[in-house]
């Protein structure tokens, strides 16, 4: 059983749940995975089953995701995603496709992204989203990252579908934020599909 596997992870369990599942399955205590999914995103997580295969995962988590992401305008969220609180932003105006687009251009290519406040970025040691949820909001810095391509598959207001190819260390909810905030009408992701992983697809 040792080896790199793609694993279909279905909206709901966490990441280290499949994990936990894994072990249950394979009697194999040292597993690891390359890149967490969110509970409420699906699709392609890489585990590493054994010692020599986990070795390899730091270098999968540097390669290249591609992800299907539907973002919802006209409201944010604390978690910048489906899970949290949720507001209503007052608009005078929704924005055309054009309007839609131009915005969306701007993130492609090396940009500045701060990361969710609920994220697993460690400040001082400690999981910002623990911070987050003890009601201290972490104070986190922005980072270089790398949205290589960003395509509009669909926009019906208050949905936008994309197709985002990243990087390492891109956080979709907080480029589903920042798109909210570039066109002054709040926003939030949705929904979330990782459809590769470098060489690994969800086929």
């Amino acid at each position: 059983m040792e080896g790199i596997y793609t694993v279909y992870k279905p909206k709901g369990p966490t990441s280290h749940d499949v994990i936990n599942k894994l072990r249950r399955e394979t009697g194999v205590r040292k597993i690891g995975h390359a890149g967490t999914l969110d509970p409420l995103a699906s699709g392609v997580l890489v585990v590493g089953v054994g010692r020599e295969a986990t070795k390899q995962l730091a270098a999968i988590v540097k390669k290249e995701k591609e992800y299907l992401a539907v973002i919802k305008l006209g409201e944010t969220s604390t978690t910048d995603d489906e899970e949290g609180q949720k507001k209503k932003i007052q608009i005078s105006k929704k924005p055309n496709y054009k309007e839609v687009e131009e915005a969306v251009w701007k993130f492609q290519g090396k940009i500045l992204q701060t990361p969710p406040a609920y994220s697993a970025v460690k400040i001082k040691g400690q999981a910002a989203y623990r911070l987050a949820r003890r009601g201290q909001m972490p104070e986190l810095k922005s980072r270089p990252v790398e949205i290589k391509e960003i395509k509009i598959l669909k926009y019906q207001w208050p949905y936008l579908k994309l197709k985002v190819i990243t990087g390492p260390g891109v956080y979709i909810r907080a480029l589903a934020r920042d798109i909210g905030r570039e066109l002054e009408t709040g926003a939030y992701l949705a929904e979330l599909e990782r459809t590769r992983v470098g060489d690994f697809r969800h086929e």
